[in-house]
């Protein structure tokens, strides 16, 4: 059973903050099964988007009980980023969207390689 969005989000900010980085909700989704997108804005201006990784990502039943993530949009203009959140919300009005601002993700979430 994965765990309910609104408790990842929360758990995330906590881990932002204590990393001393900024999180804020942007857009509040689904409490219980809402996909989480996260806006990762860096200080050159530009923004990376994680979306939700594909279920292929999940091969065994463990680990699809955590979410997983996929590198969206990397390193572009926060307008591109925003056009992109836009039509994920057109599609899924239940979608989570937390902006961050911390120089590294590491450790915060796992993400996935397409490649």
């Amino acid at each position: 059973m994965r765990i309910r969005s609104d408790i990842f989000v929360s758990a995330l900010m906590r881990r932002v903050f204590s990393a001393g980085g900024f999180a804020a909700v942007e857009e509040k989704g689904a409490e219980e099964a809402g996909a989480v997108f996260i806006r990762q804005r860096l200080r050159d201006g530009t923004e990376t988007v994680y979306a939700p990784a594909p279920q292929n990502f999940f091969e065994d039943e463990q680990k699809a009980t955590e979410r997983r993530f996929e590198k969206r949009l990397e390193r572009v203009a926060p307008d591109v980023a925003t056009e992109l959140l836009a039509r994920e919300r057109r599609f899924d009005g239940d979608l989570w969207v937390i902006e961050l601002e911390t120089d590294g993700i590491e450790g915060l979430f796992a993400v996935v390689d397409p490649g």
